[in-house]
């Protein structure tokens, strides 16, 4: 669809057509704001955001295909000014600081789009950064005290494509599976499958299966 020159562009990124067609009305009530465009994996993101250029990009954590952190790194690889903002139901303790690091200038989770939503578009599209109180307060009193907030939570310290894997084991994804989800050899995904096991302290396949589905379960 074309978007009027007058109101900025948004490009919706989410696999959950309910969340896109909720999102789609609250944004296309506000005078000044349109959604032009939406896609629910990488590939057709990417081709979106070719085609749509659009002024800001809602992206999920969690896509049809691929990830919606790496989506951002390949967004903020070709264009550092793009501006994202990340819209998850993951708790944002685990994902908010991964995703400003990959490029997104702001995280609200799902439970707060009724209340949060606009002004944190409003504020990605202005150039700021857009975090809930909560997980600002963290961050602020990480810088303090200089402490790794990897320390308490060895998920935490999981590189970014170890997460996708294990969210991927999670969900009963076989590694043959998730190798051709994520486009990798099923030696790339065994490899990452040992390193999960030795920084989550685990003995054996069976049980990061069982830590995974464990996870999944609490973190959505």
């Amino acid at each position: 669809m074309n978007c009027p020159s007058n109101k900025s562009r948004i490009l919706i990124v989410d696999d959950h057509p309910i969340v896109c067609e909720g999102l789609t009305a609250r944004i296309d009530s506000q005078d000044d704001l349109e959604v032009c465009g939406a896609a629910s994996n990488v590939t057709d993101a990417l081709t979106a955001y070719r085609t749509l250029s659009p002024d800001l990009i809602i992206v999920d954590i969690q896509l049809e295909e691929g990830n919606g952190i790496e989506l951002i790194k390949e967004i903020h690889g070709r264009n550092s000014a793009a501006k994202m903002l990340v819209i998850s139901a993951y708790d944002e303790s685990l994902f908010a600081e991964r995703a400003l690091r990959a490029g997104a200038l702001g995280y609200v989770n799902k439970r707060e789009l009724q209340t949060n939503v606009i002004s944190a578009i409003r504020t990605v599209l202005n150039g700021e950064r857009y975090l809930s109180p909560k997980m600002t307060q963290q961050l602020v009193s990480q810088a303090i005290t200089q402490k790794d907030s990897t320390e308490e939570d060895p998920v935490q310290r999981l590189s970014d494509r170890e997460l996708e894997v294990f969210q991927l084991i999670g969900h009963g994804k076989t590694t043959a599976a998730i190798a051709s989800q994520l486009q990798l050899s099923v030696h790339t995904i065994d490899t990452h499958r040992e390193k999960l096991r030795h920084k989550l302290g685990v003995k054996n396949s069976a049980e990061l299966m069982k830590l995974a589905v464990q996870w999944v379960l609490e973190n959505g």
